[in-house]
């Protein structure tokens, strides 16, 4: 029956704020009677160090904080470094994960009880043991800022997403730079829509010519940027958008990409141009993502190839008509540059919208997963769905459901203890009092149950459950309007509310699966529309919105999910943490329960696992069958899931999320102008509210993949290695050392990398081949010292015997360990090592190019020439596309990867500190993720963010 978990008393609504009716009647879900979750579980005391992998330095430690056993190093490392509160090494210091917990749940069951939202005491009591309960076995998480915040000293904030507002005055301008920079002085991220400013096209009261909303971009980025530099670990996290028919469009659309191409010139001039570097504040816009906000009526114009009007901000005059097609291509054009801007379809949103009555959604939060109000936030919460999946591959039903009670109770309990960083989102945000709870793991648990993420099957099962908890949240919150009242707008927007509401029903009923488990969800998800519903009809709702679908990056690994949000798996090859320190490579957990839920034996399993630790993927697996590997498919990889896969799922499941859906659709390099304009158009036409691609390495900012060796090349070079080889079978061949004469050429370079400083000596043979090496650190007689005299003398006497120089490159290019970072030769600015930047000297100044060429190595002229060949064929081609393109092409891109389960745990490689450089070791390609400001590892995406798996910092409002 609906309503088991928490019960309500008498279902009379009151006005909001008076005494309640009744209460909530609560019920035991999770814990055991007369046993105190604690009691449970097993506790253990472990040391938390915490150390920068760029330069080995420790920036955190805490020892003997205690955690349960199952609990993985890495969740324990990331919530003690990021949630403990108190100074490290002082009395007041949070030490056991029972503290943190309590400090949360102790403060939401007062504020229960203060507000009237319990029956009885017991009734309070009993729902503090269930919520912890569930946060100590990581069912669920609050967002960041309440582990932040909530029982502390500090103002009670509980929302990581804000939605500001600013009108054509330069008094509400001001307000927003103030209130932007008071939301990043408290780590979270806000969106703005600047279309109520008018345009550079349109003249101001005085007679002068307006600005424009690009030029208060301008100020506001560097005001980010400041906030950010003056203390934060991360960039401040911000959305602008700005709608299609304002006239300085076409400004806004190529703003960053113009950014991007100066960040090429200053990169190839020898400037240190990555994210985080020194030069990088040179250009501007880069603290925010940008998104273009499309109407129907504009989608309409770019099918049927006509013109549309932009319109004045100060009296809707028409300014200028543009052509559609065009201006949609552009859009596409310069995300393909730099994956900015997105998109977000207004009338879509505004279709679903439950407060048209008192405004229409102008703008989201910085990940585009909450929409709603000006001046308004949402508090987040997000359920672990592999904590639901039966061993025999069925869903928890009835405990899911009753999950999602305890959680919205709790999510709206917050709302009125809560403090808001403005009196504007505070009145805003008690009016309309906006939850967004959602999920991580469903990767995991599609892939464990052994259904593609891109399959029907898969979109199925994702449709149903996000159903299912949306419809329970609503019913819920109608249940907790009959005891506390509705929400203080919801008289207004009756109709509206009552209309989207029977919208998510009418989608609920439109899921179609041959499942048997998604049918059982389907089936429960009805009755709780339904009852919802019809208590709604009754009791109004106390919620304006229930659920989002957020990145969940820190907390999802303060959950151990191996998926985040609605991610498929990134790799089947992860990188954990191992207790007392080190590292292990494993093979994704879920692929072995996948394995056997498809039905192979344990000795098949077993073999598959070894394939995958070996090899990274599931091709040619021992006894793998080739209908299966879709199930394995991951975000990058061998076989990584094609971009329409993507927004497929998003779209099964967009009709049961309030809000909207945190998720960049990644791209492959070699993707075109016109499959990101095909995406962009499939968004709208099947329904999602926003959409963000990103193309593989189209940022400066973000690692470049070697260069690429030409097939005719390595075609020319195949008979010759087979030659080589037969020469080797039949001649016995022993080395001769070719001594350097006593006189000889050399030269000294002196060099710094990552601060430690050297000098390198090389000596020639008179035919200019290099045949000696010396290499000069530290002081004489150190260790050091004479580990790098003996490895110079080893190195030389390899060159002598004919060892080619450009196997010592390949061998020693890319080690990557301290000292590292940025180095004084303008040639090579980052080294990963000291061996890394030597050969790499080396190469640059002994090897010919072409060989240098398929290494990977080049001049910073080099550089600069490729990129300005590489710019001038692309506009050549691009003339010759437009020339004769009729309509957009169709998307192809490889059928997906898999993500799999470890039996097998190996050593990974030395170089490696997170699972996204694992990846790039198996794949070979480099990943477009940044390093971590705070611990120096590369980060894995997470939604339309990044997030650390070494310290849990997000590159998000999460």
């Amino acid at each position: 029956m609906a309503g088991d978990g928490i019960t309500a008393g008498r279902q009379r609504s009151r006005a909001n704020g008076s005494a309640p009716a009744g209460g909530l009647r609560v019920e035991r879900v999770w814990t055991t009677e007369g046993v105190h979750p604690y009691d449970e579980v097993e506790w253990e005391r472990r040391d938390v160090v915490m150390t920068n992998w760029r330069d080995g330095s420790i920036n955190f430690e805490q020892r003997g904080v205690e955690y349960p056993a199952f609990w993985s190093v890495n969740a324990a490392n990331i919530v003690t470094t990021k949630y403990f509160r108190g100074a490290v090494g002082t009395p007041e210091r949070e030490w056991s994960l029972k503290q943190l917990i309590n400090r949360v749940v102790e403060t939401y069951r007062k504020a229960g009880e203060k507000h009237g939202y319990f029956s009885t005491k017991a009734d309070a009591e009993l729902f503090e043991h269930e919520l912890t309960w569930m946060l100590l076995h990581q069912v669920f998480s609050f967002n960041s800022p309440v582990w932040f915040n909530v029982g502390t000293k500090s103002p009670q904030q509980v929302s990581a997403c804000f939605i500001l507002s600013v009108d054509d005055s330069m008094d509400s301008i001001l307000d927003w730079y103030k209130e932007e920079g008071l939301i990043f002085k408290g780590g979270s991220g806000s969106g703005v829509n600047l279309s109520r400013i008018r345009s550079s096209k349109e003249l101001l009261s005085s007679g002068g010519t307006a600005s424009g909303p690009v030029s208060f971009m301008r100020g506001a980025d560097a005001s980010a940027g400041t906030i950010k530099s003056g203390g934060a670990t991360r960039r401040a996290a911000k959305m602008v958008i700005l709608d299609v028919d304002h006239p300085d469009i076409e400004e806004f659309v190529y703003t960053k990409a113009r950014e991007e191409n100066k960040i090429r010139a200053l990169r190839d001039a020898g400037f240190d141009m990555d994210l985080g570097g020194a030069d990088i504040v040179s250009v501007q816009y880069q603290n925010a993502n940008n998104s273009v906000r499309v109407s129907d009526e504009f989608m309409r114009a770019y099918e049927e190839g006509t013109d549309f009007a932009l319109r004045g901000r100060l009296h809707g005059e028409e300014i200028e008509r543009v052509d559609a097609k065009k201006l949609f291509r552009g859009i596409a054009e310069a995300a393909w540059e730099c994956a900015d801007p997105g998109m977000q379809y207004d009338d879509i949103i505004n279709d679903w919208h439950t407060n048209p009555e008192t405004g229409r959604i102008t703008a989201s939060n910085p990940c585009s997963e909450y929409m709603s109000l000006d001046d308004s936030s949402c508090n987040l919460a997000s359920l672990n769905l592999m904590k639901f999946l039966k061993a025999d591959g069925g869903f928890e039903v009835e405990k899911f459901v009753k999950s999602v009670e305890f959680i919205i109770t709790a999510m709206e309990i917050s709302i009125a203890f809560a403090d808001f960083p403005t009196e504007k989102i505070g009145v805003t945000t008690r009016a309309y009092r906006q939850l967004g709870i959602g999920y991580a793991n469903i990767g995991a648990l599609l892939m464990a149950s052994g259904l593609p993420y891109d399959s029907e099957g898969g979109r199925g099962v994702a449709a149903a459950i996000t159903s299912l908890m949306t419809g329970t949240a609503y019913r819920r919150s109608a249940e907790i309007a009959g005891v506390v009242g509705a929400y203080e707008g919801y008289a207004r927007n009756a109709e509206a509310h009552k209309r989207v509401m029977r919208k998510h029903a009418a989608a609920n009923d439109e899921i179609r699966t041959n499942n048997p488990v998604a049918n059982e969800i389907v089936r429960e998800a009805t009755k709780q529309w339904q009852a919802g519903n019809k208590l709604g009809e009754k009791n109004g709702w106390r919620n304006a919105q229930a659920s989002v679908l957020a990145p969940t990056g820190t907390i999802g690994l303060m959950m151990d999910c191996d998926t985040t949000g609605i991610e498929p798996d990134l790799a089947l090859v992860k990188f954990k943490k191992l207790v007392g320190g080190g590292s292990m490579q494993i093979v994704n957990q879920t692929v072995p329960r996948a394995l056997r839920s498809l039905g192979y034996p344990e000795e098949q399993v077993e073999a598959i696992v070894e394939h995958i630790a070996e090899n990274g993927n599931v091709v040619d697996a021992p006894g793998l069958k080739p209908e299966h590997y879709a199930v394995f498919d991951c975000a990058m990889g061998e076989r990584a899931i094609a971009p329409m896969g993507h927004v497929r799922m998003m779209a099964a499941v967009q009709p049961f999320i309030s809000g909207a859906i945190s998720k960049t659709v990644n791209m492959p390099e070699t993707a075109t102008v016109e499959e990101i304009e095909n995406i962009h158009y499939q968004g709208w036409k099947l329904g999602l509210k926003a959409l963000a691609i990103y193309r593989d390495n189209c940022k400066v900012g973000q690692p470049l993949s070697v260069a690429k060796t030409s097939k005719a090349v390595e075609a020319a070079a195949a008979p010759v290695a087979e030659v080589e080889k037969v020469v080797e079978k039949v001649v016995e061949y022993r080395p001769v050392r070719k001594r350097l004469p006593k006189k000889r050429p050399s030269e000294t370079v002196s060099f710094s990398v990552g601060g430690a400083e050297g000098y390198l000596t090389a000596s020639s043979y008179p035919d200019d081949g290099l045949g000696e090496v010396f290499l000069k650190m530290s002081k004489q007689g150190s260790t050091l010292a004479g580990v790098m005299d003996a490895f110079s003398v080893a190195i030389s006497i390899g060159l002598q015997y004919g060892v080619p120089l450009e196997t010592f490159v390949g061998k020693f290019t890319n080690m990557r360990f301290e000292p590292a970072g940025m180095t004084d030769d303008p040639d090579v600015r980052m080294a990963a090592s000291v061996m890394d930047y030597i050969f790499r000297r080396l190469a640059l100044d002994f090897l010919p190019y072409d060989t240098r060429a398929d290494l990977g190595i080049f001049t910073a002229k080099e550089r600069a020439a490729q990129v300005q060949a590489e710019a001038a064929a692309e506009v050549a081609a691009a003339s010759e596309e437009l020339a004769g393109m009729a309509a957009s092409a169709p998307v192809s891109a490889p059928v997906g990867a898999a993500s799999v389960p470890v039996d097998i745990e190996k050593a990974p490689p030395a170089s490696v500190g997170s699972s996204t450089e694992l990846l790039e070791i198996v794949t070979g390609h480099s990943a477009d993720a940044p390093l971590c400001f705070t611990c120096g590892t590369k980060m894995r995406r997470a939604g339309s963010c990044y997030v650390c798996e070494g310290c849990g910092s997000t590159s998000g409002c999460s």
